[in-house]
């Protein structure tokens, strides 16, 4: 019996994925486990591994597609099986066939194009096709399909224009609709110019090599993830009120409890936990205290979280992900620890779910390890603040004597949070991390 492979949904914010690559293809015989397909969300990359064993009858979407979730993407079933019941839009497409086939010594591009028009109202055609149609104005007439099923995908777009393909937009809107393409008159040949032989003249020209590979580059588009950041972080220096704080606190302690928790903390099992671990466990212990910060803003409506759901932000290759530690003020020092180098190792990887990256009340960015004395962290939307984690500096105390200060910035959204709260909500956290050892007695 044959059956449909639909695209997963991958979070209940996930509304659609785009198909990166097909590791199978049709015809091929699958087991179950093999990987069918890899896909992105907007946030992560997945590979989907196959529930049925038996051969791909057929592929429904192509790569660079982007599948609604629960959409069909592939048929596997047994050699021979009838899958037109299976196949979106198969119905459709035979009640509106053509009574009369076209002859065959009819090009292959008058063929599909005969096929297009007669299609009536129905033109299968993918959404990154059709918007590229309607921007360049290709003459659709001329556009052999080469997807599933006679769908016309965006390489058959641009093989059309490569060949000078071209109509107006109006044309393309009207084909489009399923209407016939209207027929636009040509423009009245002019009798050719026939110029004069030029004189040849021979011109030494000095070797531009070395200037050209100046000005040498590559060209690459932006991936998911950096359009996903790209849209995020300008919806949140546009549409917030953000305001930056910047303090320090005497990190003495701190990194005394670090260093002795390097030295005889590994029979314990904590020699691992880091600075950032710390800090992290510091914020969600504070967090509660503060409603307003730990808090999303939504249309004008705060949602005040009960637990404090940490993010952090991590560098990864795809671009900045930022993985929740969801209940972390709950949590002791080790499990924060824990479950933080367990989601950075996993957000690396790619292999984030979407629910894993979203419902953070607040984000703490440590660009301490890279040297960074002071910067401005930008809010990441809906969030009202994030926290900056920097360097330590040398400073002198009022006894004079030198002291290693570690520096916070603390950027919120002025709309939701008054600069008084935000003051003593980053005062707060100096407080709890120049006293840690007091802290972990609490």
């Amino acid at each position: 019996m044959a059956n449909t492979v639909i695209m997963p949904r991958q979070g209940q914010s996930v509304e659609s994925c785009i198909i990166t690559a097909w590791q199978k293809k049709k015809g091929d015989t699958v087991s179950v486990g093999d990987i069918l397909f890899s896909y992105e969300t907007d946030k992560s990359a997945f590979d989907e591994p196959s529930q049925f064993a038996g051969t791909i009858l057929e592929v429904l979407v192509s790569e660079g597609d982007v599948v609604p979730c629960l959409d069909p993407v592939c048929i596997i079933g047994d050699v021979g099986e009838d899958i037109s019941a299976l196949i979106p839009g198969a119905a459709a497409e035979a009640e509106e066939a053509p009574a009369e086939t076209a002859a065959e010594e009819t090009k292959p591009a008058e063929a599909a194009a005969t096929v297009s028009e007669s299609a009536g109202e129905r033109v299968f055609i993918s959404p990154r096709a059709r918007l590229l149609a309607l921007k360049t104005g290709v003459d659709m007439t001329k556009v052999v399909s080469t997807g599933p099923h006679g769908r016309i995908i965006e390489r058959d777009i641009d093989k059309a224009l490569d060949a000078g393909y071209l109509a107006s937009t109006e044309a393309v809107e009207s084909f489009l609709a399923g209407k016939p393409m209207p027929v636009e008159e040509p423009a009245a040949e002019e009798a050719p110019v026939i110029a004069a032989p030029a004189v040849k003249e021979e011109i030494t020209v000095p070797a531009a090599a070395a200037a050209d590979d100046l000005r040498a580059y590559d060209e690459e588009p932006l991936s998911n993830v950096r359009k996903v950041i790209a849209k995020a972080m300008h919806a949140s220096l546009s549409e917030m009120a953000q305001l930056t704080l910047n303090s320090s606190f005497d990190a003495t302690n701190l990194l005394a409890y670090r260093a002795k928790l390097k030295a005889s903390g590994e029979a314990l099992g904590l020699s691992k936990i880091s600075i950032n671990d710390m800090v992290l466990y510091a914020v969600a212990r504070v967090l509660p205290n503060y409603p307003e910060i730990n808090a999303n803003l939504v249309d004008n409506t705060f949602r005040k979280f009960k637990h404090a759901n940490v993010g952090m932000a991590v560098d990864t290759d795809r671009g900045l992900l930022v993985p929740v530690i969801f209940g972390a003020e709950k949590m002791s020092l080790a499990e924060v620890s824990a479950q933080a180098k367990s989601l950075a190792a996993k957000a690396r990887e790619g292999k984030c779910s979407p629910d894993e990256m979203s419902g953070g009340s607040f984000t703490v960015s440590n660009l301490g390890s890279l040297g960074v004395e002071s910067f401005t962290p930008v809010i990441n939307p809906p969030q009202t603040a994030i926290l900056g984690v920097c360097c330590t500096t040398n400073k002198l105390n009022a006894d004079g004597k030198v002291y290693p200060a570690m520096g916070l910035s603390l950027t919120f959204d002025h709309r939701a949070v008054d600069g008084a709260p935000a003051a003593r909500f980053l005062k707060d956290v100096c407080d709890a991390l120049e006293n840690f050892d007091l802290l972990l007695a609490k």
